[in-house]
């Protein structure tokens, strides 16, 4: 067993005391972990009381985001806001770190106000900036680090504001070509629901354009949907010269329920979405039965001796 997933000991009274009298930050963070293990929330915040008055002001960065850190691992995301309130670094690579900290502890708090005036005051609100910047959103059990682009946290963020014109404004800023670009417009649009049509379809249009020249055809498909819903004859056209390409019937079938004349079409889509046993089904045909062996009628079992596993598939 992995040391760091060993069970950790219940705590003593005399241990928490000691702890709460004289522990480290790095006493405290494991201490925060005790207290998780054995489900005791008293104790618990007890320990996050500490952490916030175990370092008082004034002390380096360093040591201040060490400690915003800790409360961040000990759930307590407000905390660390207060913590990293005590000292604001000058221009510079601290305040870089000051700032992502920040973000971090407003997002964990779901603090959508702070969390991006941490990202605007980081970036200073260029796209280009914003684009580059990898924000770390989840560690997975093997040490790696789920990370997005900040222009797309930014957003998240003024959406949930309130803010959704900005939000789109910001995404539309984007460089990025590709199925980023594509699906940074398809947002944007979806924000922008007072934007004329022929404006909304323009801009869905150079999104098709980013998104087939990478060949992602399942985003193809969203955005002709987008502009059908406009709506557009021409991409509903479109729209359903693909889904026989990506093999989407349900798409096909939602499009030709619109058109009387498709009544034929439809009727078959809907019986191919009915049957588990077609194309594309999630219960396929068994195979055919072996024939029998020479001499053994069909249905009268196996010889005498043989086996009764089924025969292996020969290879490909």
């Amino acid at each position: 067993m992995n040391p760091a997933q060993a069970p950790l000991a219940p705590f003593t009274t005399p241990e928490l005391k000691a702890l709460l009298r004289d522990g480290s930050l790095e006493d405290l963070a494991l201490g925060c972990r005790r207290a998780e293990a054995e489900d005791r929330l008293d104790r618990l915040r007890l320990i996050q009381e500490r952490l916030l008055s175990v370092l008082p002001a004034p002390q380096p960065l360093p040591v201040v985001l060490a400690n915003a850190d800790v409360l961040l691992g000990c759930r307590q995301p407000e905390a660390a806001l207060t913590v990293l309130d005590r000292i604001s670094p000058a221009a510079g690579a601290e305040r870089v770190q000051w700032l992502l900290m920040q973000w971090r502890a407003a997002d964990a708090a779901l603090d959508h106000r702070r969390a991006s005036f941490a990202l605007q005051r980081l970036t200073t609100s260029r796209p280009e900036r914003l684009e580059g910047l990898l924000l770390p959103l989840q560690r997975r059990d093997d040490g790696s680090v789920v990370s997005r682009p900040a222009i797309d946290v930014l957003a998240e963020h003024l959406r949930a504001r309130g803010f959704p014109r900005a939000a789109a404004e910001l995404l539309l800023a984007s460089r990025d070509s590709g199925v980023a670009g594509a699906e940074r417009r398809l947002l944007a649009v979806r924000e922008l629901r007072r934007l004329p049509a022929a404006e909304r379809e323009a801009l869905l249009e150079s999104a098709l354009e980013q998104a087939a020249a990478a060949g992602a055809w399942g985003l193809v498909a969203e955005l002709l949907d987008a502009q059908a819903a406009l709506p557009s004859s021409r991409a509903i056209e479109r729209r359903l010269r693909l889904s026989p390409r990506i093999d989407d019937a349900y798409g096909e079938w939602l499009l030709r329920q619109r058109d009387p004349a498709s009544a034929g079409r439809s009727a078959d889509l809907e019986r191919r979405l009915r049957s588990p046993r077609a194309a594309g089904g999630h219960n396929p045909d068994p195979p055919p039965a072996a024939p029998a062996p020479p001499g053994q009628a069909a249905g009268s079992g196996p010889p005498p001796g043989a086996s009764t596993l089924p025969p292996v598939s020969p290879l490909p």
